[in-house]
């Protein structure tokens, strides 16, 4: 069985791929969404929210203070899919940042 000091470090390995690929992409945003965009009850915030932002804003931020701080990671995980679906038809392919996705859905997930 992985030791979980190893996913740990895998799923922070992960969080740096997804910041690198959003700014390699050019989503990567400098100021903060207002603060009402984040009081949403939608899954994803997808009513205030484009997904990068949820992804950078609230997945990342989140991601990176339970790992700060020790706390137990978050035991399933399933953001690939909606990336997925996000960047259909759109001109910026997202693949190198849905499989970063998809290996933080799997390291959560126990797979």
């Amino acid at each position: 069985m992985t030791d979980s000091g190893d996913v740990t470090g895998r799923v922070a390995d992960c969080l740096l791929g997804i910041e690198m690929e959003l700014r390699q992409i050019g989503v990567w945003e400098r100021e903060r969404p207002p603060a009402d965009a984040f009081t949403s009850s939608e899954p994803f915030c997808l009513d205030t929210l484009a997904f990068t932002q949820w992804i950078q804003f609230v997945f990342l931020e989140r991601m990176k203070l339970i790992i700060e701080n020790g706390h137990p990671l978050p035991l399933v995980s399933g953001i690939a899919p909606m990336a997925e679906e996000y960047f259909r038809g759109r001109p910026e392919s997202g693949q190198r940042l849905i499989r970063e996705l998809e290996a933080v859905d799997q390291l959560l997930s126990g797979r």
